[in-house]
């Protein structure tokens, strides 16, 4: 097997690409370049700077910190150091995670920027392992074991000058199985897992996403997911690097919400040509678009409608689009692309080819969205224990509605409760096998034996194939509704419709452990409505998907809410309802609303008007 590391994939690019822009980072107003032979020296100089400060092979460091250049050549700087990275989420903010975690991954560096450096000292004291701080900004004071990057950089340089060739040594050192990254899982369930990924496991699934699609040089992306995903990880930068691509990151704020006002902002400096969306961004873009359609009156709102539901029917499900009579729609579709769909791509930047998603599972209704607009959202699937990608639809090769086609060289089989192998068509658990697969849980073997038997990981996922090579994600193997006959169903797909074509209903978790109906635990929108109205609005919203509805037939009907309870508060990663990663944590909410549930299958709590929703 051919040695390829991450400092070989970015070695092999800085010397194909060494003048082209690597890095694209705001500051003083406007984004600034820095080259791809610039990146390899600052990023050279950073881990040199860790050993001048005595790094060994092998250490831990965490990365805490908003996106940014430094993000991005801080960790290149521990893999020439010969380090590990344990790349924290900045959406932590209880002590006791955080504690947990650099404590039980070892680290004894932390690397931070000034917005999130009160954690780190906040819980100092408690650092089993910790022997120095770097900050990426400038501060007022340090205290003890604080370095500033910039003086970090100073010594990398002076370290270089006499020990250049024994600093190399280390990074050519480093081998496929060794490694890279350990990245913790939320942990809804219980103490979260830190997932070991290797070099191997990283350089391979750059490989196995290429198989599928090409990017030319020089194609722009900006990331707006937190870097520490492994999804943004791979497809945000690795790939790009691999590429030689440019990556852009979003002007941090001085809050999270001061940062996502920047999105728009960045979009339509950076003009990107790729995006990596979940949904919940998803959602927001569209709302944003509608919201703005909806401020040039009713007439446009109709019309935007229209041109909709027109290039829906020309486009169906992308792979067969302009197919049959649709043909004839054509000359309508370009007409409302001119009206309508190309001023929305000016508010992305104007150059904007597609989104990639990845995460939750995206409501095909969504799909045909911003396919219909001409920035198709091209759905991926995969998981941080396969280094993430397993499948992607992509420009020349797409379903909406699916997850699109497996990446290459990769196994994949589909199986049932007992283990049997299942055909074309029929759902099971998603098992994989290749170098993509994690090298297991830092720590833990008895999760690792439980994810990994035989070289095959055991997602957790449900999900069929169907005859033409296309991957369908139904959900959770383990979060399946199951009726009183024992019959199962996902429901991550209902929920995600029921959200994506709802202004009302924000959140909801479908319910039914083997019970006579299935119930919605919901979070409604009540800045506009309260009491009565609010819920009658809420059911008017569900019957949408039940007989007589625009979406009627989508789902069985017996999978649909007979019944709901509104939601006393939205589901955050403050309550614990959602994880770090914007998933629904389906345990909390049971948890949260267990008397509601057993109330929804009495007679009154079955009735909608009852107490308990016209109080909330």
């Amino acid at each position: 097997m051919k040695k390829r590391t991450i400092i070989d994939l970015f070695e092999e690019s800085v010397a194909m690409y060494p003048d082209n822009t690597l890095l694209l980072e705001k500051t003083n107003n406007e984004f600034m370049p820095t080259s791809y032979s610039k990146s390899k020296l600052i990023a050279e100089q950073i881990g040199a700077g860790l050993c001048s400060l005595g790094f060994s092979k092998g250490d831990h460091v965490s990365i805490l910190s908003e996106g940014r250049n430094y993000w991005i050549l801080g960790e290149l700087g521990i893999f020439y150091a010969g380090g590990i990275n344990v790349p924290i989420s900045i959406k932590i903010e209880e002590s006791s995670e955080l504690l947990f975690r650099f404590n039980h991954a070892e680290v004894d560096t932390i690397m931070v920027s000034s917005r999130q450096i009160h954690k780190v000292r906040a819980i100092k004291p408690k650092l089993e392992f910790l022997k120095r701080v770097i900050c990426f900004d400038k501060l007022d004071n340090y205290q003890e074991d604080e370095f500033f990057i910039g003086d970090v950089i100073e010594k990398g340089k002076n370290f270089l000058e006499e020990n250049y060739v024994q600093f190399k040594s280390i990074a050519r050192s480093i081998n496929n199985d060794d490694y890279a990254t350990i990245t913790y899982t939320s942990g809804t369930t219980a103490d979260p897992k830190g997932i070991i990924l290797t070099h191997r496991n990283y350089t391979a699934n750059v490989e196995q996403s290429l198989s599928c699609m090409s990017i030319p040089p020089g194609k722009r992306m900006l990331i707006i997911l937190p870097l520490d995903h492994c999804f943004a990880h791979v497809v945000g930068f690795y790939i790009m690097i691999a590429t030689g691509s440019v990556v852009a990151t979003v002007q941090a704020g001085k809050t999270g919400m001061d940062t996502l006002k920047n999105i728009p902002i960045n979009i339509k400096e950076v003009k990107p040509n790729i995006l990596l969306s979940v949904p919940a961004l998803a959602k927001s873009f569209r709302k944003n678009i509608e919201n703005n359609v909806k401020s040039k009156g009713t007439f446009a709102v109709k019309l935007f409608e229209l041109s909709l539901k027109i290039a829906y029917a020309y486009n169906r499900e992308g792979w067969n689009k302009g197919g049959g009579l649709s043909f004839l729609l054509y000359p309508i579709v370009k007409l409302a692309d001119s009206l309508f769909f190309s001023k929305v791509k000016l508010a992305m930047g104007g150059e904007l080819e597609f989104f990639v998603g990845g995460g939750a599972l995206l409501d095909i209704e969504m799909q045909k969205f911003y396919y219909a607009l001409g920035i198709p959202m091209f759905q991926g699937y995969g998981l941080s224990e396969a280094t993430p990608v397993i499948s992607t639809n992509v420009p020349h090769k797409h379903k909406l509605g699916s997850s699109g086609i497996l990446v290459s060289p990769m196994e994949l089989k589909i199986l049932d409760e007992n283990g049997n192998n299942m055909p074309f068509g029929k759902h099971g658990e998603i098992v994989i096998k290749g170098e993509n697969v994690m090298a297991g849980y830092w720590k833990n073997e008895v999760a690792t034996k439980e994810t990994i038997r035989n070289g095959w990981l055991h997602t957790g996922d449900l999900g069929y194939m169907d005859k033409d090579g296309f991957l369908y994600v139904l959900g959770r193997f383990k979060s399946l509704l199951i009726s009183s006959d024992g019959e199962k169903f996902s429901p991550e797909g209902i929920e995600e419709a029921i959200m994506g074509n709802s202004s009302i209903i924000q959140q909801i978790m479908l319910y039914n452990n083997q019970s006579p109906y299935t119930i919605a635990i919901i979070v409604a929108d009540k800045s506009k409505l309260k009491g009565k109205e609010l819920v009658d609005a809420v059911q008017k919203e569900l019957s949408k998907f039940k007989k007589g509805g625009e979406f009627e037939g989508m789902f069985p009907e017996r999978w649909l809410p007979a019944t709901f309870i509104l939601a006393k508060e939205p589901f955050t990663e403050q309550n614990k309802m959602i994880n770090s990663t914007m998933k629904m944590v389906r345990s909390k909410v049971e948890a949260a609303y267990s008397n509601q549930i057993l109330f929804a299958y009495t007679a009154e709590g079955k009735n909608i008007h009852n107490t308990y929703n016209l109080e909330n």
